[in-house]
């Protein structure tokens, strides 16, 4: 199994800081998946033009086909104005209408105000329903006042990113033994 766990910003430490608490949690606990931390801040995407994915170069093409690779991936976004990072969604322009077909989604956000989960119902869940995301039900949102000097202090926020992790490799090994059984019936 192939995670990639996104922070999906250029600018700041919160989302950054949560994914990788969540890496942290993923090869402590199961040691067995494969992650790959992917925070945006650290590649020069290219803003989508129309072009295939493998027809970019570098960085961009180096994203996306990690992306496209993943059997589950987990997304970080902090919201900005009451909506998802640029950044971001030039990932998903970038990618195939049905990039996330048979792979499963979660997601965990940071924010400044707890009206901003809204974002994620509004913004975030129909872009994900509109690429064929498996999506994990709940999520983590994460407010300001979970962080002291990039570290998460509250216990319950962890024990969400505890329980979401679990959520997410247990959902992708169900999805795939159901794909598997049901591409077993076919005799080809």
């Amino acid at each position: 199994m192939k995670i990639v766990a996104m922070s999906g910003s250029k600018i700041g430490t919160k989302t950054s800081t949560a994914i990788k608490y969540t890496m942290k949690t993923i090869k402590n606990t199961y040691p067995h998946v494969g992650v790959t931390f992917m925070d945006l801040a650290e590649y020069d995407v290219q803003f989508s033009d129309g072009r295939h994915y493998l027809d970019y170069e570098g960085d961009t093409k180096y994203v996306t086909q990690l992306i496209m690779e993943a059997d589950a991936i987990i997304i970080g976004t902090p919201i900005f104005q009451a909506s998802i990072p640029a950044t971001l969604k030039n990932i998903f322009d970038l990618l195939p209408v049905n990039a996330f077909l048979d792979k499963v989604v979660s997601m965990l956000v940071t924010a400044g105000s707890p009206k901003h989960y809204l974002v994620l119902e509004q913004q975030l869940k129909p872009i994900l329903t509109y690429m064929k995301a498996q999506i994990v039900p709940s999520y983590v949102f994460i407010e300001e006042q979970d962080f002291y000097q990039k570290e998460i202090i509250n216990d319950d926020v962890r024990f969400r990113v505890d329980r979401l992790v679990e959520d997410t490799i247990v959902l992708t090994e169900t999805y795939t033994a159901i794909r598997e059984k049901k591409e077993a019936e076919y005799f080809f």
